[in-house]
């Protein structure tokens, strides 16, 4: 895709706020210095984030015998973004500051039988109202909200083009979040978010080649290329759960058999314990999290049931994940998400047992294998983060609005 010298600049300012959110305070010069940017093109650009009240001055530093150079640092007051992690069993709302500190969450549940748009998007509404409120931040101050939704998304029309686990098909998501939301919507999916979060401020972060493996009730990786997001022609790369691990295997949402999310998605993990022991106590047919979780305590209890089953699940997932790095050769794989959080370290330990098994010796020994250590949601992260880049890509265009209260100095309290 050819880019103009508007992307260039998108792509350089992007580059420049997630510096300055990453450091606490910082001169143009350091900006410059370890963004590979020119000073002018750091000014110029800093220049903009002050106009637009997202960044203010913060005092000077001493050069060492020049000029005192200006510190800048990302203002906490200038607005608020929002993340909402749209899952199969549940709605997670964050409301963070433009440094991307939390104010304020919200969690409802989605029960199986809530998977038509008009309900799943009445708990959407329903969360940003209440996180909103507990956060005290008035519509006027959103500068943007981030949606992630499984499945394959359309971006630009802001459709979920397909959702199989709820056989969804072109809904025109935000258009129905737009009758109740008069706020900046923007669509992408969990694979994405989690693959941002963990590029800024997880294992990803100083990494060009990264895969962020999404373990859920859908399975997916997240993939990092160069040091930038991978989405592919259709914005649907990433989509490896629907690879087949399994010919002629079990059914899959999608419609296909033998998927690797049919064998270590929640519900996959759910039939390797049907299949072990039917009536086992730790199995809860209607709760995904219920079971996960108790498979989880009964691990860490070392019931063999429940050992088997992570042994069995790390099976399929181990082949998978070594044919990824066999065939993306990337730094760094995260198992991320729910599942991945709650079975954690016994089921990271077999993936690595069994990757070790069936991955390539050369592109194995560059590759480190980690769980996702973030603290809080990192899909709302990425998703607040995905509301931020198109702020900033509608900086001098007609869509862009600053926020209602520009402070161009003041000091500003950062945490670490």
């Amino acid at each position: 895709m050819r880019r103009t010298s508007r992307d260039i600049r998108v792509t350089n300012r992007f580059e420049v706020m997630r510096h300055l959110i990453a450091s606490a305070t910082v001169s143009r010069q350091q900006v410059a210095a370890e963004t590979g940017l020119s000073l002018a093109t750091v000014s110029n650009l800093v220049g903009e984030l002050l106009e637009l009240g997202l960044l203010v001055e913060v005092g000077y530093q001493d050069s060492g015998g020049g000029r005192p150079r200006g510190l800048v640092a990302v203002n906490p007051d200038g607005g608020a973004l929002v993340g909402i992690d749209v899952a199969e069993t549940y709605v997670h709302v964050e409301v963070f500051d433009p440094t991307l500190t939390v104010l304020a969450n919200v969690e409802e549940p989605l029960h199986p039988a809530e998977n038509r748009p008009d309900q799943v998007v009445a708990h959407i509404v329903s969360g940003v109202r209440s996180a909103l409120t507990e956060a005290k931040v008035s519509d006027d101050r959103v500068l943007g909200v981030g949606v992630s939704v499984p499945g394959q998304i359309d971006r630009e029309g802001g459709v979920s083009v397909f959702a199989p686990n709820w056989d969804w098909h072109d809904v025109p998501l935000r258009s129905l979040l737009s009758a109740s939301l008069d706020l900046p919507l923007y669509l992408d999916n969990p694979l994405r978010a989690c693959a941002v979060a963990e590029l800024w401020f997880g294992a990803g972060r100083g990494h060009d080649d990264v895969i962020v493996v999404n373990l859920g009730t859908g399975v997916g990786a997240g993939l990092i290329f160069g040091g930038a997001l991978h989405r592919g022609a259709t914005n649907s790369a990433g989509e490896w759960g629907h690879t087949t691990l399994v010919m002629d295997g079990r059914l899959c949402h999608c419609g296909s058999r033998g998927c690797v999310e049919a064998y270590v998605g929640a519900p996959g993990i759910m039939q390797n314990l049907r299949d072990l022991t039917p009536d086992n106590p730790m199995l809860h047919p209607h709760d995904q999290t219920a079971t996960i979780q108790a498979l989880a305590t009964g691990v860490a209890a070392a019931d063999p049931v429940a050992l088997k089953v992570v042994t069995e699940t790390a099976r399929y997932l181990g082949v998978a994940v070594a044919d990824l790095i066999n065939l993306v050769n990337p730094d760094v794989v995260v198992l991320s998400s729910w599942v991945a959080k709650h079975l954690g370290e016994p089921l990271l330990s077999e993936v690595r047992a069994v990757v070790g098994q069936y991955a390539l010796a050369r592109p194995l020994a560059a590759t480190e294998i980690t769980l996702c250590r973030l603290t809080g949601n990192p899909v709302s992260l990425g998703a607040a983060a995905f509301a931020l880049e198109q702020l900033l890509s509608a900086i001098g265009t007609v869509q862009s609005r600053p926020p209602p209260t520009p402070s161009r100095t003041r000091a500003v309290d950062r945490r670490p």
